[in-house]
């Protein structure tokens, strides 16, 4: 006679989504979990796990029995830095090759605005004005470096999407490894400023950690090129907001684009919206599937109740 697996209770945790709309029907075809709100757990000692994004400051407090935190995304900085969140609790992150394809397009699109200013095209189609301006001023591809702050899993995705269209690559990475063609690594502890100061476009996609907090200012700006761009992808507390401002409005910065913010959504009165150089996005530079998270999430879950060490799991201390 089979006897029906009771399955593994979790609970939605986050305060700016409607995680069970966005994931709910994903996750309700995985038979062996079951994933509740928080006014829907009766016994709190059976929660199991978390899929969490942006959680309450008390939000792991009622749940006295989390092994696991599976996080919505690659990044993770949001939970790690929810004072309620248990030491001893596995936190993993979403590793989707869809995801860091999505992510490396964008990044592409960016260089290519920069590349090609092609806010100057905008401008001009407004103004019904058919102007050329870029036969003798623009630079060839393998003339203009493109530099990556980060070279993990986006990172790597972005370098081969950039190399691809003909940029020289030059990435700041934890590591040292084997030169790869077209991409440059460099490693150790300026392999930032250093990387920057050699980037006509610099892309961040670096992990937050206390190291990397406001590691976007005016020491690093002021390093960059003269006439380079910023494209900034990693986390909003990378950015000095107001040395980014200083610079564009020096000139020294041609242009940035921001897709993530130390406040989203972006304030409407906030000085980045008006100014001419910066183009916004809501932090949609990448996303991931519903179906994505649910497998993800599965794995590791499973990996626990067999005993394993989830793969996915981040390690705590380094913050990813």
């Amino acid at each position: 006679m089979n006897v029906a697996v009771r399955p593994i209770d979790g609970v939605y945790l986050c305060e700016q989504l409607d995680l069970p709309d966005l994931f709910g029907d994903a996750v309700a075809r995985v038979s062996d979990l079951r994933l509740l709100t928080p006014s829907e757990v009766t016994d709190p000692a059976s929660i199991r796990f978390a899929l969490a994004w942006r959680p309450a400051p008390d939000a792991f407090d009622a749940y006295p029995n989390l092994d696991l935190v599976q996080v919505i995304a690659a990044g993770v900085d949001p939970v790690l830095r929810t004072p309620s969140l248990p030491k001893d609790v596995v936190v993993a992150r979403v590793h989707d090759p869809e995801q860091a394809a999505i992510m490396a397009g964008f990044a592409a699109w960016q260089v290519v605005w920069h590349h090609r200013n092609m806010q100057a095209y905008l401008d001009a189609a407004h103004r019904n004005e058919w102007t050329r301006k870029l036969i003798k001023t623009l630079r060839p591809p393998s003339q203009v470096t493109v530099g990556i702050l980060g070279y993990g899993y986006m990172g790597r995705a972005i370098a081969a999407a950039v190399r691809a269209m003909g940029f020289p690559v030059v990435v700041a990475t934890r590591n040292t490894g084997e030169a790869e063609d077209g991409i440059t690594r460099v490693s150790g502890n300026t392999a930032v400023p250093d990387v920057a100061a050699q980037s006509d476009i610099l892309i961040n996609v670096l992990p937050l950690t206390d190291e990397t907090r406001n590691v976007l200012n005016a020491r690093l700006f002021a390093a960059m090129p003269q006439g380079a761009a910023l494209i900034q992808l990693g986390r909003g507390e990378h950015l000095v907001e107001a040395d980014l401002l200083d610079s564009l409005n020096a000139k020294h910065l041609s242009g940035a684009s921001l897709d993530v913010f130390h406040q989203e959504p972006l304030p409407p009165t906030h000085p980045f919206w008006m100014h001419p150089d910066i183009l916004i996005t809501p932090h949609e530079a990448s996303v991931t599937s519903p179906s994505a998270v649910a497998d993800a999430l599965a794995q590791s879950v499973r990996e626990m109740a067999q005993g394993q060490h989830p793969t996915t799991a981040i390690d705590r201390n380094s913050g990813y």
